[in-house]
């Protein structure tokens, strides 16, 4: 039996699941420090199945915890950065893009070596390992220990990145050291950031995995925890501590996964609708669809895989405004329980609405039976064009489409919308989210790019095969039970050489329950 948790900004959910069964769902409010909602969300699945510990094979978590503290530009270590691409690079310093509250938060700890291929391989300038020491004993005197390596074109040439790093372990045998070709695509400032953000949520990632490994050890839980990642499969606690920003926007990815194997549909808009926010995606062939362009995350361009979502303040937390009529982006959050109106409180909220327009049973109704009928009525009409407008956002033509409503919020919304052919809200929808959590598998990914007149292109794409199925099996999976499920070839033709990018993406069973 499987064990899923989504940690969200309002409730945390949790499901117990044996095989592809679903044994009981729990629903309870986040709490601030986190752990306390996972804890009391396992304790319900446990109380509800009469489940014991040693039952549980495995235990799989999504949270929200890393990209808050990016957006909020709290709890994150001071970070340097070691870019090696001097003398190529130097007009656009490390960090030059990023804004300015979260520059402060990291210190000013940059530095140029150096370094660097041309994207066929060839070097821009030989890497000066006394030059890279020497940047290691400045870091190790300020005190820093989280470091962010770069290389330019590194995803062809992982050498020196790699050397670098070595040599950075030896002077800080503390560091915690990311090298951008395990985290980011190409393009050297977004591949830069994005190892930068995975640096600087590295020690939250050690004490936060931590704290939920102990928390569960209070349940004589000894299965082992797993996270998951922005594009729907899993990775152990070892590995989610050394690439902590794989867990962005992993939420709204739960929620399509679970989506999928409620409804049974693998093609589909699915619109989450949550306490504090909705988001909309796509699926393709069962996941995620992919966003194809760089995304911001805190504000900070990146350009590792993100699922292509669309994100906006409606939730069933969210406060109504009657003149004009606004629905969100202000929301009560997981407080809902405590100020919305159907609960005793004095706020009016989205969930207040849906419950006097019958569309929800939440609460007590009798609260807001006093609510004017045509307010009710505009602000239902709204909240249902601000999801229509959205799914038609998210649409790459304008033919109707299929959507999989689910969320706990999915219940401001009726069953019609306009541009949908279908609108399928399955059993166990206000939980799809820990459901996609707990049906997982693991995954692995890489990104390179190949001179066709050196390498050849059937030797080109098994190296990228073999090297993404070993990521699959390093985070996680059984070696006997990997299968490549994507590969794209890119024709570099505006470069010379004949040149080939290759993207493959491998996925397999957990080695824990294989």
């Amino acid at each position: 039996m499987r064990i899923g948790i989504d940690v969200g900004g309002t409730n945390t959910d949790a499901v117990l699941m044996d095989g592809l069964n679903i044994v009981t769902s729990s629903k309870t409010p986040t709490t601030a420090d986190v752990t306390g909602g996972i804890l009391s969300a396992v304790r319900q699945v446990q109380a509800q199945s009469g489940v014991q510990p040693d039952e549980i094979d495995a235990i799989m978590l999504g949270t929200t915890h890393f990209t808050n503290a990016i957006v909020e530009g709290k709890r994150l270590t001071p970070t340097a950065v070691i870019r090696l691409g001097a003398p190529a690079t130097v007009a656009l310093p490390p960090l030059v893009d990023w804004p300015q509250r979260l520059r402060d938060t990291l210190g000013k700890h940059t530095f140029i070596a150096r370094g660097g291929y041309e994207f066929d391989g060839r070097q821009i300038a030989a890497l000066d390992e006394k030059e890279i020491r020497d940047c290691a004993r400045q870091i190790a005197d300020s005190g820093v220990t989280a470091v962010a390596i770069s290389c330019v074109f590194s995803p062809v040439n992982v050498e020196m990145e790699e050397t670098a790093a070595a040599i950075v372990r030896e002077e800080i045998p503390t560091a915690r050291v990311t090298a951008s070709h395990n985290i980011g695509r190409l393009g050297l400032l977004p591949r830069e950031n994005a190892a930068v953000l995975n640096a600087c949520v590295s020690e939250l990632a050690q004490q936060t995995i931590e704290s939920f490994i102990k928390a569960l050890g209070e349940f004589q839980l000894k299965a082992p925890l797993f996270l998951t990642q922005n594009d729907g499969t899993l990775m152990n606690a070892e590995f989610a501590v050394a690439y902590p920003v794989l867990t962005l926007s992993s939420g709204p990815t739960n929620s399509m996964r679970g989506a999928a194997f409620l409804s049974g549909t693998k093609d589909a808009v699915v619109a989450d609708i949550g306490g504090t926010t909705t988001d909309v995606g796509v699926l393709v062939n069962g996941f995620p669809r992919e966003a194809s362009d760089t995304v911001r995350v805190g504000d900070v361009r990146t350009n590792f895989r993100m699922p292509d979502t669309y994100s906006f303040g409606l939730g069933g937390g969210s406060l109504v405004q009657s003149d004009p009529v606004m629905v969100g982006p202000k929301s009560v959050g997981y407080e809902l329980t405590k100020q919305g109106l159907v609960f005793g409180g004095d706020r009016l909220t989205a969930t207040d609405i849906a419950v006097a327009a019958g569309l929800a049973d939440i609460g007590d109704r009798k609260h807001v039976a006093a609510l004017d009928g045509q307010l009710v009525t505009n602000v239902t009409v709204h909240m249902e064009t601000m999801v229509a407008d959205a799914i038609d956002r998210m649409k790459t033509n304008p033919d109707p489409v299929p959507v999989i409503m689910v969320g706990g919020g999915s219940v401001l919304v009726g069953d019609e919308l306009e541009g949908t052919s279908e609108v399928v809200r399955p059993d166990h929808f206000s939980v799809a989210n820990a459901i996609g959590a707990a049906i997982a598998k693991v995954g692995g990914e890489v990104d390179v790019t190949f001179k066709i007149d050196e390498v050849p292109r059937d030797e080109a794409l098994e190296q990228a095969k073999t090297e993404a199925i070993a990521k699959t099996i390093k985070a996680g999976a059984s070696e006997d039970a990997v299968e490549i499920v994507d590969v794209d070839e890119i024709p570099l033709t505006y470069l010379p050489g004949n040149a080939l990018r290759v993207r493959v993406k491998a996925v397999g069973d957990l080695q824990s329950t294989a």
